[in-house]
């Protein structure tokens, strides 16, 4: 029986080990997108404890606390830090078979030397461990990305954001860290929300162009993608629900949006193609500044009402969507090859139904001198799982060229997330080492450590252009 957690952890063969071992363990790492806070690297912020590391925020715990019946007070409310790492705690070692088991574990070993299992009754001790620890300069925000080899991040930011963090970040020469803003637009895409209209205004206001058309909404975009672009964004993202192809005319689009602007409520037919329009017209700026393009898609969200309501987006009530809108995609890809102006894109699906599909459809539209132009992106959010992980890769390799590939990144609201790269690449290696040992491909160590040190580190950095 293996030791939990050794130092072969996940890895099953002589040559997994030496994949791991020899080129993955050592690599950098690129986070080309996640959800952390800048201000608070800028700060160099340090936790009081470890529930505001871990739990805050994090809605993958959160999940698993409810599913175990804790009251919501131990979750998001009003209960002690204390107390709610207690639940937590509680709730941990039911989570056989779940990567929040494993992810949490390896937390613990690399960042506060602790081989403790997490139970109810080690609680107290993990509790004083984690948060004596915590106190030190080397857990510190930047001592955990320094600690952690990151040499690089991409943050989750809004057209009209100011960007002031990032540009003390550049302004800093303490900062180690190449921290990059990505261009999320979510907001102005949703028409259909009640945020919209408000929205348009502060857009209005950061961008000084008064909007009232379509084209006004365009140039207002653009001189914020300007901005974006001279603070090193070389990366955009889009969280949809799915792409849907909807063409419409100019004067189309424009009744469209002076609808929305008076109030009034628009057909679904309508609010796909005022979305369709930005995507395109997005697409084509992308591909002018040389960003990547990333679609997520797939997420049913906010199925809980009073959860919602309670407690807003992203706190752990969206689940999986199986409209897959293959149709929609491929043709909003080709109608930008078509007028070549397609951006190098990572497409993720929430829905692992939808591998093959993705891998086929990105094999479509490749172009020469850039390897994996267009692309199926790691195992996302619900997928991040040791099956979910193996399951993409494997349908990336046989339908594509998993030597291309770009890898994993944390999609995560916490500074302790990076040991998902570790998780990640302990998967890749056994993956990889079970089909040598299979016979499936040649010992050929040189080859493969170079794939190795590709996927984990290098073949993002080259595609993202950092």
């Amino acid at each position: 029986m293996k030791t939990f957690m050794d130092e072969n952890f996940l890895l099953d063969t002589e040559t997994a080990k030496s994949l791991y071992h020899d080129y993955a363990e050592r690599m950098p790492i690129l986070d080309y997108h996640c959800h952390i806070n800048p201000a608070e690297i800028a700060q160099n912020r340090k936790f009081d404890n470890i529930t505001q590391a871990w739990l805050g925020g994090d809605h993958y715990k959160w999940r698993l606390m409810r599913t175990n019946g804790v009251d919501e007070k131990y979750i998001t409310g009003n209960g002690t830090d204390r107390e709610k790492f207690q639940k937590f705690a509680e709730a941990l070692p039911k989570a056989i078979g779940n990567p929040v088991y494993h992810w949490t574990h390896l937390e613990l070993k690399r960042y506060f030397d602790c081989d403790l299992p997490i139970s109810g009754e080690t609680a107290e001790e993990i509790w004083n461990l984690c948060n004596q620890k915590l106190q030190e300069d080397s857990l510190s925000v930047r001592g955990i990305i320094e600690r952690s080899n990151v040499t690089t991040i991409a943050t989750t930011d809004d057209p009209v954001d100011s960007l002031e963090w990032h540009q003390k970040l550049k302004d800093d020469p303490t900062c180690k860290i190449s921290v990059h803003p990505a261009w999320r637009p979510d907001k102005i895409m949703y028409i259909e929300r009640d945020e919209f209209v408000p929205y348009l205004k502060t857009l209005e206001a950061v961008s000084g162009v008064t909007i009232n058309s379509m084209a006004s909404v365009y140039s207002a975009l653009k001189k914020r993608l300007d901005h974006f672009d001279s603070m090193g964004c070389s990366a955009s993202d889009h969280g949809v629900n799915a792409v849907v192809y909807a063409p419409a005319d100019e004067d189309t689009l424009n009744k469209i949006l002076e609808k929305r602007m008076e109030g009034k409520t628009l057909s679904n037919a309508e609010t796909d193609a005022f979305k369709y329009a930005l995507l395109i017209f997005l697409g084509k700026e992308y591909q002018k500044l040389n960003w990547v393009m990333q679609i997520h898609y797939g997420a049913l969200r906010n199925t809980n009402g009073i959860g919602f309501k309670a407690l807003g987006a992203d706190t752990g009530f969206d689940a999986i969507n199986n409209d897959n809108g293959m149709q929609g995609l491929a043709a909003f890809l080709d109608e930008l090859n078509v007028q070549n102006s397609l951006p190098k894109t990572i497409i993720f699906s929430l829905n692992p139904n939808d591998n093959a599909a993705i891998n086929t459809i990105t094999g479509c539209f490749q172009a020469a001198g850039t390897p994996g132009k267009v692309q199926q992106g790691a195992a996302w959010w619900f997928n991040d799982t040791k099956t979910g992980m193996i399951d993409q890769m494997t349908s990336f390799a046989n339908l594509s060229l998993l030597g291309n590939f770009i890898g994993m990144l944390t999609d995560s609201r916490s500074f302790l997330s990076y040991t998902r790269h570790e998780y990640f690449r302990r998967i890749l290696c056994n993956l990889l080492g079970t089909w040598v040992e299979n016979g499936e491909y040649p010992a050929d160590m040189k080859a493969l450590g170079k794939m190795v040190e590709d996927i984990s580190y290098n073949n993002a950095m080259q595609f993202f252009g950092y």
